[in-house]
């Protein structure tokens, strides 16, 4: 058994997740030692929304307090300014790898082109925005835990069984890292 992990008593008050309405939330407090959990993709195309659904498992949980989390559903460019104001950022987001649905993977991407491609069309996807993010003067140390997928469902928020049943396991392993991450900056 993995000693990062405690179960959460679901009597304990949940602590609302982290609601960005303005980039002025970003500088309000010094996030250094903060990690941001950031879950990307489009809620209205099933499975692709899988990081998205994630934010949400995890907002019903007591986090702990160097963790914020942010559904940054298909924001894009509009999440710039994260990076920024985290020296750390977890993605999740959703990949069509050929893995079979449901397999989670932790990626250490160097580059933009290790990220994922948008899978809707409709979307600046996450490698687009990383580019971008590349060309700023701070990098943040980024990683990537992904969900596989094997089918997109536009407009439907039901996830495939095999991908719903992997949002526990998924948490769990990043409250690990966020935690092996953290102990690592103390």
């Amino acid at each position: 058994m993995n000693l990062l992990f405690k179960p959460y008593n679901m009597n304990i008050k949940e602590r609302p997740p982290v609601a960005i309405c303005s980039d002025s939330h970003f500088f309000e407090k010094d996030k250094s030692n903060s990690i941001l959990v950031m879950g990307v993709g489009n809620y209205l195309m099933g499975d692709e929304g899988i990081g998205v659904h994630i934010i949400q498992e995890m907002s019903k949980n007591q986090l702990p307090e160097y963790i914020d989390i942010l559904d940054g559903g298909t924001g894009g460019f509009l999440l710039l300014n994260c990076f920024e104001a985290y020296k750390t950022i977890i993605f999740v987001d959703a990949t069509m790898d050929g893995k079979p649905a449901g397999t989670i993977s932790l990626i250490r991407p160097k580059f933009a082109s290790d990220f994922p491609s948008a899978l809707s069309v409709h979307d600046v996807g996450l490698k687009d925005m990383i580019e971008a993010v590349y060309l700023m003067e701070e990098i943040p140390d980024i990683h990537l835990f992904t969900v596989s997928i094997e089918e997109l469902n536009p407009m439907t928020i039901e996830l495939n069984e095999k991908v719903s049943a992997a949002i526990p396991e998924i948490i769990k392993q990043i409250l690990n890292h966020s935690a092996e991450l953290h102990l690592k900056k103390s």
